[in-house]
């Protein structure tokens, strides 16, 4: 199955390594518009993710976002630059405004299996993303897949993000990517939230980023269709999920080594 997202991006069924990339959350305008650019510069057309709400941080104290109304429209400014754009919903009157701008919805892990955020979602006609969740196998995940064509909407992609491996650690098995792909969907890697240590900062989350690139590299190696990473210009002043982002100055030799990888595991 292949995905058109613009003339110049599609994900899926033997197209170039896609890139979905930008903040964990949308930190301003101005934030959004400089990651934007600068992602573009380095690799091409991607599409651009950020949350306008992050409903499931560690502490009741943290920063979540400028909320829906506010990120929808700074999300509609990006758009206008021709970037396609993906974004999370966490209740399902969330999702019609969200359609309006996003071209992809995203049903956030712990989520994936709230039949009625699924259907909703998949009922707008957008692509849907289902994170796979850190407790669902890669053989089950195909049913919240189920759900959203069930409306008749086919058009869904599945990411990796990580299994939970006791407490506050995270495996990726390589086995699930081919697993996940035998369904017929797209598959996603998810390379930062991958390396994310749940929770083991206290009242954040911690991470070991120094491992994104070894498992982008061996996911691209066993075959997805596209790479997920959370980038950031100055990762340590990040306003949610620093600890696991990739430093921006890192994104386009990283890219160079896996679309060379793709292209041999393609052939």
């Amino acid at each position: 199955m292949k995905i058109d997202l613009s003339p110049s991006l599609s994900i899926g069924d033997n197209a170039p390594l896609a890139l979905i990339a930008g903040p964990c959350v949308i930190e301003s305008e101005e934030h959004v518009h400089f990651l934007a650019d600068g992602i573009h510069r380095i690799a091409g057309p991607f599409v651009f993710k950020a949350s306008f709400d992050k409903a499931n941080r560690s502490s009741v104290a943290s920063y979540r976002g400028p909320g829906l109304r506010e990120g929808m429209r700074i999300l509609a400014s990006v758009k206008a630059k021709g970037h396609p754009i993906l974004t999370d919903v966490h209740e399902t009157p969330q999702v019609d405004a969200v359609a309006e701008v996003a071209d992809i919805i995203q049903i956030p892990a712990f989520l994936c299996r709230q039949t009625d955020l699924l259907i909703a979602a998949g009922r707008t006609g957008r692509v849907v993303n289902i994170k796979k969740g850190q407790f669902v196998s890669p053989a089950d995940i195909h049913h919240a897949a189920d759900k959203v064509a069930s409306t008749g909407n086919n058009k869904v992609l599945l990411t990796e993000r990580g299994t939970t491996f006791g407490y506050n650690n995270l495996v990726v098995d390589m086995r699930g990517l081919a697993i996940m792909r035998a369904s017929g969907y797209p598959v996603v890697f998810d390379a930062t939230h991958s390396v994310q240590m749940p929770g083991a900062a206290g009242t954040a989350s911690g991470g070991q980023p120094q491992f994104i690139a070894p498992l982008a590299r061996a996911a691209v190696a066993v075959g997805v269709d596209a790479l997920f990473v959370e980038v950031h210009e100055a990762p340590e002043r990040a306003l949610s999920d620093g600890a696991n982002a990739l430093h921006l100055d890192k994104l386009g030799s990283l890219m160079s080594t896996l679309r060379t990888i793709h292209s041999f595991a393609q052939g």
